[in-house]
């Protein structure tokens, strides 16, 4: 037999390869998914970490709001010119425990799926500023999982006075009010340096609903939060829990 004919007799033992070409696109697809997972993180890591240092921009809503109502009343104002009780009110009213967590707090989340509390009470600071300036407003499953990924990246990468100071100024007070420094001219008429504690604590008990309260006409219900949040300020300034943004 010559070497020629060897060889081809040899191929022929060869048992032939199946062409599996459903489990090459399935590991195509999971590496173009991974590398989309991994493109997404960089770069929202990389926009949460130029917004410790800049303020973020108009986001998403308030550009919405702009467009609806042809112009809003915001003014990016420092948390160093607020009197210190104002950052304690809005923390006392919307997060009590913010520095006692790392984004999220399991035991509202916990209470809130028993029944027991509010969902709303559930969401911190930290998720209500990640939905405010990197997101849209909703309740979809797939923003709520933007917003808890965005949240560890803002813990991870802001100090919680920079959280603090962004979610003073992107709140929204009244319809087309942002911001606290906005919604003290527009509700009494004063700078962001001369809001009284008690004028700190009607802003914060018009919060989470600003559209359906007012902080210069209080309804029964604002006045009693603002009885309460008066007390709850008082509460965290001295029991250490506004230490972490103060």
């Amino acid at each position: 037999m010559t070497a020629k004919a060897k060889k081809k007799d040899a191929k022929k033992k060869e048992p032939a390869k199946p062409k599996n070409w459903f489990a090459g696109l399935r590991r195509r697809l999971f590496r173009t998914l991974r590398n989309a997972v991994i493109i997404a993180l960089t770069i929202a890591a990389i926009l949460v970490l130029i917004f410790r240092v800049l303020n973020p921009p108009i986001n998403i809503y308030i550009a919405s709001e702009w467009i609806r109502l042809g112009d809003v009343k915001r003014d990016w104002v420092p948390i160093e010119t607020f009197p210190p009780y104002v950052a304690r009110s809005v923390v006392a009213a919307e997060d009590a425990n913010f520095c006692l967590h790392s984004g999220f707090d399991f035991t509202s989340i916990k209470s809130a799926l028993s029944g027991k509390g509010k969902l709303r009470g559930a969401s911190t600071l930290s998720q209500q500023v990640s939905k405010n300036v990197f997101l849209w407003q909703g309740r979809s499953w797939v923003r709520k999982g933007l917003e808890a990924g965005f949240t560890v990246l803002v813990e991870l990468i802001w100090p919680k006075e920079r959280i603090v100071e962004v979610y003073l100024n992107v709140a929204e007070f009244d319809e087309g009010v942002f911001g606290v420094a906005a919604a003290g001219r527009h509700y009494f008429g004063v700078e962001p340096e001369n809001i009284t504690r008690l004028q700190a604590a009607r802003l914060a008990a018009i919060l989470p609903n600003p559209k359906n309260r007012s902080a210069s006409r209080p309804s029964s219900l604002v006045r009693k939060r603002t009885v309460r949040i008066l007390s709850g300020e008082a509460t965290i300034a001295g029991d250490g829990r506004a230490k972490c943004f103060q």
